[in-house]
């Protein structure tokens, strides 16, 4: 493993943000969160999660917007990074229908700061957040990391493939080891309350229906904060090389002759969404009512990582059930909010 010793984190005050933080700094690892802490959701629950999980002494938050150019430039300069974490992102498929220049000033404007500061700064390597939605319009289930991704349906889908083009680009001109992670439908305590898990939970509670999309015929590959959490924190240690074996006349879009990598880190298991809400049913002891509802622009019917590159690089797969994923979340969502 490499001596990572700083780390910088952005969207540190964010779910996965936040939760990665905490892992980092129990290993005596130094953060730095840089994160703005806008209001596309109750900033409140941000700062009470950088509270609960990341403050101590080896812990830093900085009010920073990723798409001033001067400010990210300035903190690159202050600081000296081993690794960058860049969590930041302007999420969601239905918003990107919108706001779609929040998309850009975010996912595309603070993405190419970041790789720019980490080029000038000799930072070891670099992690960033892509995302299952890249598969787009690929139906050939599990989604594998080795399929050709150039079929977007959402533009948050297309900034996150744009992230993984742009982070070749720098590893090819400049030699820096970047690792895109694929993530899928994360889930878990202090999570979005624009995600599905959250806004059935509320709704159940005060007794108001959930809409179902697609008339429930959706399944997802759905993931828990801390089987993402932990495929991150490996990955951040393990800086890739460049693939020796790499051919232009088969490209493989998984590697590259340049230190460059993409990873899928999901379950590896697609539950209908039905299921997900049968258990969380349970967990609450209470019936919801639905509102089926037809697909929703943007939307995939099915997301299913194949997971294999995950665990025979870094021996790791994701196993935490719903049953338990679920009922953690249900936990932190009574005691948050004293239901």
């Amino acid at each position: 493993m490499n001596e990572i010793k700083k780390v910088l984190i952005t969207g540190g005050a964010g779910f996965i943000g936040a939760h990665l933080a905490q892992r980092l700094t129990a290993v005596g690892i130094e953060v730095v969160a840089l994160d703005n802490l806008n209001d596309y959701y109750d900033p409140q629950l941000k700062k009470d999660r950088m509270a609960a999980l990341g403050e101590g002494k080896s812990f830093a938050h900085v009010n920073i917007e990723l798409s001033d150019r001067d400010a990210v430039e300035a903190l690159f300069q202050e600081h000296s990074f081993d690794a960058v974490v860049n969590l930041a992102a302007q999420a969601g498929v239905r918003y990107s229908l919108i706001n779609p220049h929040s998309y850009v000033d975010t996912n595309l404007v603070g993405f190419v700061n970041i790789l720019e500061g980490c080029r000038h700064s000799g930072v070891k390597h670099f992690v960033y957040a892509s995302s299952s939605s890249v598969y787009g319009a690929n139906t050939k289930m599990p989604f594998s990391v080795h399929d050709n991704v150039d079929h977007p349906v959402s533009l948050y889908a297309a900034s996150k493939k744009a992230n993984e083009l742009m982070a070749h680009s720098y590893s090819h001109l400049f030699n820096l080891p970047t690792t895109g992670l694929r993530f899928f439908t994360v889930y878990g305590p202090w999570g979005r309350p624009d995600m599905a898990l959250f806004l059935f939970t509320r709704a159940i509670i005060e007794n108001r229906p959930i809409d179902v999309f697609n008339n429930g015929n959706m399944e997802r590959d759905f993931t828990y904060i801390d089987d993402i959490v932990e495929g991150v924190f490996r990955v951040i240690h393990k800086i890739p090389e460049g693939d020796p074996n790499w051919s232009s006349d088969n490209p493989d879009p998984a590697s590259s002759y340049c230190p460059y990598r993409v990873y899928n880190i999901g379950n590896n298991n697609k539950e209908k969404l039905l299921r997900y809400i049968e258990v969380l049913e349970d967990c609450l002891g209470r019936k919801a009512e639905k509102n089926f509802m037809p697909m929703q622009p943007g939307d995939v019917p099915a997301t299913y990582a194949n997971v294999d590159d995950l665990v025979a690089t870094f021996a790791y797969k994701p196993e935490t059930t719903l049953e338990f994923g679920i009922g953690k979340f249900v936990d932190w969502y009574k005691s948050y909010y004293n239901v």
